[in-house]
């Protein structure tokens, strides 16, 4: 692996998207409550969701599981957790354990007049001085102390970024100087190594060796 010097890249916020299961009354209530669930689910961070929505919850910090994803979010697991992508084999690995995203996309969005923020858009972790878009894949992140997430591809938006906000999902798209389709809306990785995550947490970019595959949807 090559380090990729990136001295600006850093977390600027957390999210997820708490584990629910059926209680005896048939409610949907948290699996179980590990430390960074309890953090989101204070008095400012209460806004759970019983379904699979893509807008998740506010968190001070996450920690991250080897081979799992994000502890306590309803996407962690070693095979596929995305609806469609279980209705169509659940044994596939999951790919998307955790969903990082360019605080850069946040300002390009409201500049064109969209009303978005940090975890609306489904992210777990968005950074800030990193051209995650860009990276190709096997890309090793290092971030906080001790966790290590590999980028497996590219976010494919869908339909409900636009039961969000109308016009979100072409926004989110978009076309290089070849006319190629441009998805903007993150990356997707698997977690290597476990750790805490926290807001404000340095990014450190370790390269795969060449030749270097270009991400593509996952």
């Amino acid at each position: 692996m090559n380090h990729l010097t990136t001295p600006d890249a850093v977390v600027t916020a957390l999210s997820l998207r708490p584990e629910r299961s059926p209680d005896a009354m048939g409610q949907r209530r948290p699996e179980f409550e590990p430390p960074s669930l309890r953090h989101c689910m204070g008095a400012s961070f209460r806004r759970l969701s019983p379904t699979h929505s893509f807008r998740k919850s506010p968190c001070p910090s996450l920690r991250l599981v080897a081979g799992l994803g994000v502890e306590g979010d309803a996407h962690r697991g070693a095979t596929v957790k995305h609806r469609s992508r279980v209705a169509r084999d659940p044994t596939q690995p999951n790919l998307r354990q955790v969903h990082l995203m360019h605080a850069e996309l946040h300002d390009e969005l409201r500049a064109a007049g969209f009303n978005v923020s940090a975890s609306q858009l489904g992210e777990n972790i968005t950074t800030r001085g990193l051209a995650l878009l860009g990276l190709p894949t096997g890309t090793r992140l290092r971030l906080g102390a001790d966790a290590v997430v590999e980028v497996t591809g590219l976010r494919n938006p869908c339909v409900q970024l636009d039961h969000f906000q109308t016009g979100l999902m072409n926004a989110v798209l978009g076309r290089d100087e070849r006319g190629e389709l441009v998805r903007k809306a993150g990356v997707m990785g698997v977690v290597l190594a476990s750790g805490e995550v926290n807001i404000g947490d340095t990014v450190v970019v370790e390269l795969p060796l060449p030749p270097h595959r270009p991400l593509a949807p996952v």
